[in-house]
């Protein structure tokens, strides 16, 4: 699936309306707490909910492609910098 595919299906879904980055800024909060009370399960509980995860790791990947778009920007474009700029960070970065 490529990125426009997954644009595509994503207006189809959503329609065209495009949100407000005030908006995205608040839904990406709720799913970042989705993610963050599987990480809380996993410390206190010793599992996640693996669906769960993989669901909303999903839902990132295919908002933000379309919030891309909401706010006029080339998903493509925006995935490249992402790109670059890990990939500077990672040759700095002590793991």
């Amino acid at each position: 699936m490529t990125i426009e595919d997954i644009l595509k299906q994503a207006r189809v879904i959503w329609g065209d309306r495009p949100m407000a980055l005030s908006h995205i800024a608040s839904v990406i909060g709720v799913v970042y707490g989705d993610i963050c009370r599987q990480t809380r399960s996993q410390i206190e509980q010793g599992t996640i909910d693996e669906a769960e995860l993989k669901k909303e790791l999903g839902n990132l990947i295919t908002s933000c492609i379309r919030w891309c778009d909401d706010l006029g920007f080339d998903p493509q474009e925006c995935i490249a910098l992402s790109q670059q700029a890990q990939a500077r960070y990672a040759q700095h970065a002590k793991f």
